[in-house]
């Protein structure tokens, strides 16, 4: 650790309190960094840093997926999707798809895409096809999407959007229950899009230190320092720990482009159920490229499962925050990154699948949260 990292970690020490301390980081992003990093270990020990429910694969709906299986099965159409929801299970028989990896191996034309142009340029490459690019992902993800529909899109380009706002997610756990955690570490990235400002709730309304953070070792202890201050002083407020990219309001052109594309509805999160505007979807002016409209009856065949994980799967409790990665039932049993079960162990922005990489390889039944 480097010399202001001492410093940090010293700083930390003595402004921690005599019992434990629960600090929830809600971006995927920041977990990785905190794992990888080994900040756990050098954390006074009544620290506990629970992941939180930051990763957008993890908590797409399986409806969604199932919608997109049944697109790419049944219709003449070339499928597009960020890499890691190949691999998301649904719920269904072994006999039947389960994923989209299971779906293409079987005939289905689907490719994975790592950033919206591509699915821009594989329109216009194949443009007697029709491309449906099936899109999940936070504020990060819609904001380059919005930008691309408004620029123009190719006829034959159709969205099927899974996309969802992050600071709903966590209005409903602490409204569910106050105890989830006793600060917040909210996201960077999600930030420089909305502003600083959309995490202010957090303290007024719930009276709980929060502090934003970047994705540097050194930041994420520079917000752990700051709750900890706030929790001593219990005086909470927003601290922007990431202002070389963080403004207050956010990048204003990019939440033009939001407003003038998307639409906000209630949505369903998988594990956590139905939240109030908090999903991403097109305006009508926008409506000949969703899927959704085209596909109606296909997706209202989707099954609607309210947010089920896989039997003896625990996601659902990792993303409520309510026990550790490695505490779930099938953690390192049935479920690990070559077999997953759960979809927090597929991807990389997964709590699950992060432990595993940074070689947390037991099952501990008792590492609640």
């Amino acid at each position: 650790m480097s010399g202001a990292g001492q410093q940090l970690i010293e700083r930390i020490k003595k402004v921690t309190p005599s019992q434990t301390v629960r600090i929830m980081n809600v971006c995927g992003g920041h977990e990785r960094t905190i794992t990888m990093a080994g900040l756990r270990a050098v954390l006074p020990p009544n620290i506990e840093l629970i992941p939180g429910p930051g990763c957008p694969v993890c908590v797409c709906p399986e409806e969604d997926i199932y919608t997109a299986i049944s697109l790419a099965q049944q219709e003449d159409v070339i499928l597009v999707t960020f890499g890691d929801m190949l691999r998301v299970p649904v719920n269904a028989p072994k006999t039947d798809v389960r994923s989209l990896e299971e779906a293409r191996t079987r005939g289905a034309e689907i490719i994975p895409i790592a950033s919206p142009l591509e699915a821009v340029a594989l329109a216009q490459q194949q443009p007697s096809r029709q491309v449906v690019f099936f899109a999940a992902g936070f504020e990060t993800t819609m904001a380059p999407i919005a930008a691309m529909l408004a620029e123009g899109v190719p006829d034959n380009l159709l969205l099927l959007l899974s996309g969802r706002k992050t600071w709903p997610a966590v209005e409903k756990l602490l409204t569910i229950d106050h105890n989830t955690c006793d600060a917040l570490i909210a996201p960077g990235h999600v930030s420089t899009v909305m502003g600083a400002d959309e995490w202010r709730f957090v303290a007024e309304r719930f009276h709980s230190p929060v502090a934003i953070a970047g994705f540097t070792p050194l930041s994420m202890l520079a917000a752990i320092a700051s709750v900890l201050e706030q929790l001593i002083n219990k005086q909470p407020l927003l601290d922007n720990c990431y202002a070389e990219a963080v403004s207050p309001s956010g990048n204003d052109r990019a939440k033009q482009l939001l407003d003038q594309v998307m639409k906000i509805d209630d949505s369903n999160w998988r594990g956590i159920g139905s939240i109030q505007a908090s999903g991403f979807s097109l305006k009508p002016d926008y409506a000949k490229h969703d899927a959704r409209v085209k596909y109606q009856s296909l997706a209202s065949q989707a099954r609607l499962h309210s947010g089920e994980m896989p039997p003896g799967c625990d996601c659902a409790a990792v993303l409520l925050g309510q026990c550790q990665p490695n505490a779930c039932r099938l953690y390192g049993k049935a479920c690990s990154p070559q077999s997953p079960i759960g979809p927090c162990m597929v991807s990389d922005e997964g709590a699950c699948r992060i432990w595993w990489n940074g070689g947390i390889r037991h099952n501990d039944r008792t590492a609640s949260a």
